[in-house]
C-alpha cells in the first residue's frame, strides 16, 4: 500500500500502515501503551528494553557466583576488582561509538550488532582458566551494555516530548532490571546444573544460558523491527523525508556542547554507582554479614529489582515537573534527586554494623539511584536534535566511566567496603553540583530564567549551517522544535491547550 493512495487525513509511514497509538507532527507516540507489541512504537519500546535487559543479565552473571568463581580460579581481592574494573571499562568507548551507528545507521543495528557480536565472550566465560582469561571475558562481555546508548536513542525518536522522560525511564529500567535479576537467577541456574556436574563446572555451563539470550534477542531485533516512526533509515533517506546524515557534523556538535559534557559527569554517579553496586553488593553481603551464595545473591538482588519501577518514577517526576516548570523544573528534580541518593549512600556505608538497617537504607538508596538515572535521560532528548545520539552515548559513557573512577578509588582494597560506600556517596552530592550550571537560553537554568526573543528553533537550528538550511537538511529539526516548546514553563506556553497536559 503507498501513502499517496490514502485518501482520509489518518497518519501512516511511508507504507501507508496506520499507527496504533496517536502520534505528533513527527510521527512519535503520544501515548505509551504497555501491554502493546504494535510496529513500530511499542515493538521498539519493548525489544529495546528486552536487548538492555539481556546485556545486564551476561555483564553481572558472574558477580553472585564469585564465591565460587574465585576460589576455582584463585583470584585475589584485587584481581576481583580489576576484572570488574575491566566489565563497565570496555563499553566506555562502545557507549560512545554507538552513538555515532544510531545517528548515521540507526538503533536497530545497534542492537542487534551488539547482542550478537558479544554472545561469544560470553560463551567463553565457561573456558575461564585464570584471571587474565576471567577479566578479558568480562571486558568484552562488558562491550554489551552500550545497547543502552541504542534503548535511549529508540526511545526518544518513538515517543513525544511531554513522555519521552517516562518512556526513556522505563525502557532502560526494565533493563537495568537484568542486573538485578541476575543476581539471583544465576545462582539458581548454578545450583541446578551442580546436580549434573561439579560445582567447578556448573557456573561455567551457567553462562550458556545469557549466551543463548543474546543471540536470540539480536535476531528478532533484526528482522522484526523498525528504526523510526516512518520506518528504515534507508526507506525514510530515500523518501526524503530525513537528509542523510553527515557523521562528522553530527559529532562535532555533539562534542561542542557543554550541557552534555556536564550530564555525562553526573550521570557517572548515579547509573556508574548502579554499576559499581551490581559488582560488590553480593560479596560485600556474603562476607559482612557472613551469608551463604544464595541468600546473598536474593538479598542482593533487590538493589537491580527497584529498576522494575523506580526509573520510571524519575522519569515520571521530571515529566510532571515540566508540565507546570519546564525545563528547569527537569533540572531542578534531577539535582534534588541524586542528592539525595548521594545521602542515602553516605548512611548506607554507616550501616555496616547490621543487616537490616543495610537492607532498608539499600533499597531506598537503589530507588534513588534508579530515579536519578531516570530524570538524567529526561533532560537528554532536549540536549542536541541533530547529535542525539552522540550525547545519549557520551552521557551513557559517563556512567561507566564513574563507576571505573568509583571501584577503582573505593574498592580496590585501600578502603574497606562500607567506608568506600560512605566516601562514594559524599562525591555523589559533590558532582551532581554541575546540574546547576545547565542552561538553555529558550527555557533557562535552575536559578536563571530564560533569554528574552530566544526560541527552541534558534537554539536547534544553531547546529546547522545556513547552507543546510537553505538546503532543507534541517527541515526535521523544525518540527522536533515545535514540539519542544513544550519544555517552557506553563504560564510562557502560547498554546492554551498545552498549560493544562499533563503526562498522568
Amino acid at each position: 500500500m503507498n501513502i499517496e493512495n490514502q485518501k482520509d487525513d489518518v497518519p501512516r509511514d511511508l507504507k501507508g500502515n496506520a499507527f496504533d497509538l496517536p502520534v505528533d507532527s513527527e510521527h512519535k507516540a503520544c501515548k505509551i501503551k504497555i501491554f502493546s507489541f504494535a510496529r513500530p512504537h511499542m515493538r521498539a519500546f519493548h525489544l529495546s528494553w528486552m536487548s538492555f535487559f539481556v546485556s545486564f543479565l551476561s555483564t553481572f552473571a558472574a558477580a553472585p557466583m564469585i564465591p565460587v568463581i574465585r576460589n576455582n580460579l584463585n583470584l585475589t581481592k584485587g584481581q576481583l576488582a580489576d576484572a570488574g574494573i575491566a566489565t563497565v571499562t570496555g563499553t566506555i568507548f562502545c557507549r560512545m561509538s554507538m552513538g555515532f551507528v544510531c545517528d548515521t545507521l540507526g538503533p536497530r543495528y545497534g542492537h542487534a550488532v551488539l547482542l550478537m557480536g558479544t554472545a561469544p565472550a560470553v560463551f567463553c566465560m565457561s573456558l575461564a582458566n585464570s584471571a587474565v582469561s576471567f577479566l578479558l571475558c568480562r571486558f568484552f562481555i562488558g562491550f554489551s551494555l552500550a545497547t543502552f546508548v541504542a534503548t535511549q536513542f529508540w526511545s526518544s525518536v518513538m515517543f513525544n516530548g511531554k513522555i519521552v522522560g517516562t518512556a526513556n525511564a522505563t525502557t532502560a529500567g526494565w533493563g537495568n532490571l537484568g542486573g538485578g535479576v541476575t543476581q539471583f537467577l544465576m545462582p539458581v541456574i548454578y545450583t541446578g546444573l551442580t546436580r549434573y556436574g561439579p560445582p567447578f563446572q556448573a557456573w561455567r555451563m551457567a553462562f550458556f544460558v545469557p549466551g543463548a539470550a543474546h543471540i536470540v534477542v539480536g535476531v528478532i531485533i533484526l528482522f522484526f523491527a523498525q528504526d523510526l516512526p516512518d520506518g528504515q533509515y534507508r526507506e525514510c533517506i530515500k523518501a526524503e523525508t530525513m537528509a542523510k546524515p553527515n557523521p562528522w557534523k553530527i559529532f562535532f556538535r555533539g562534542i561542542s556542547n557543554y550541557r552534555m559534557w556536564c550530564l555525562m559527569l553526573t550521570y557517572g554517579f548515579c547509573f556508574g554507582v548502579e554499576l559499581t553496586m551490581n559488582n560488590i553488593i553480593a560479596p560485600y553481603l556474603f562476607d559482612q554479614f557472613d551469608l551463604n551464595l544464595e541468600i546473598a545473591g536474593a538479598l542482593a538482588s533487590l538493589f537491580g529489582l527497584m529498576n522494575i519501577f523506580a526509573r520510571s518514577v524519575g522519569g515520571l517526576c521530571s515529566d510532571v515537573t515540566a508540565a507546570k516548570y519546564g525545563m528547569r523544573g527537569r533540572l531542578w528534580a534531577l539535582w534534588i534527586i541524586q542528592t539525595i541518593e548521594g545521602v542515602l549512600c553516605v548512611v548506607l556505608g554507616l550501616l555496616y554494623f547490621t543487616l537490616p538497617g543495610t537492607l532498608v537504607v539499600m533499597i531506598f538508596f537503589s530507588l534513588f539511584v534508579q530515579m536519578a538515572e531516570g530524570a538524567s535521560y529526561a533532560v537528554v532528548p532536549y540536549v542536541s536534535k541533530r547529535s542525539l545520539g552522540i550525547c545519549a552515548g557520551f552521557i551513557g559513557a559517563g556512567g561507566n566511566a564513574g563507576s571505573v573512577i568509583s571501584q577503582a578509588i573505593f574498592f580496590k582494597g585501600a578502603y574497606t567496603t562500607h567506608l568506600g560506600i560512605t566516601y562514594m556517596g559524599i562525591m555523589i552530592i559533590a558532582v551532581t553540583l554541575l546540574v546547576i550550571p545547565i542552561y538553555f537560553p529558550m527555557w533557562g537554568g535552575m536559578f536563571c530564567g530564560p533569554k528574552e526573543g530566544v526560541t527552541e528553533a534558534d537554539y536547534y537550528l544553531a547546529d546547522f549551517t545556513k547552507e543546510e538550511r537553505e538546503a532543507g537538511i534541517a527541515s526535521s529539526v523544525m518540527k522536533f522544535a515545535k514540539e519542544a516548546a513544550s519544555e517552557r514553563a506553563a504560564k510562557d506556553r502560547e498554546d492554551p491547550e498545552e498549560k493544562v497536559t499533563s503526562p498522568i
